[in-house]
């Protein structure tokens, strides 16, 4: 049995300047370098361009087990480099609401 998880998030912004700051936040405050160094394995980042939930950033990562997802989000919550990015007065409340989904592949799923 395949136990690889996928995490598929999505960060919904109240307005498109709320937005835009956490995008910032990912980029210029590089969150997504926090995510490279605690070897997160993106599989993409990204921008939801239409639907009822916009403005939103939505990105996805996998691990090989739900073990190691919870494993990865604690060292992310306990890093020095994210406990000063949140603090940071720029970046708070940058999020209305968040999504968090849990997806597994199929027994045919060639990822």
């Amino acid at each position: 049995m395949n136990e690889r998880v996928y995490e598929l998030r999505s960060y919904e912004g109240y307005t498109e300047n709320i937005f835009k700051n956490k995008v910032k936040m990912f980029n210029d405050g590089d969150e997504i370098g926090l995510f490279k160094r605690l070897e997160f394995n993106a599989v993409f980042y990204a921008e939801v361009i239409s639907g009822s939930r916009t403005p939103n950033l939505m990105y996805m990562t996998t691990f090989a087990n739900l073990t190691s997802r919870d494993e990865h989000w604690k060292a992310f919550v306990n890093d020095d480099q994210w406990k000063t990015l949140k603090a940071m007065p720029e970046y708070q409340h940058n999020v209305s609401k968040i999504n968090i989904y849990l997806l597994h592949p199929t027994a045919y799923s060639d990822i």
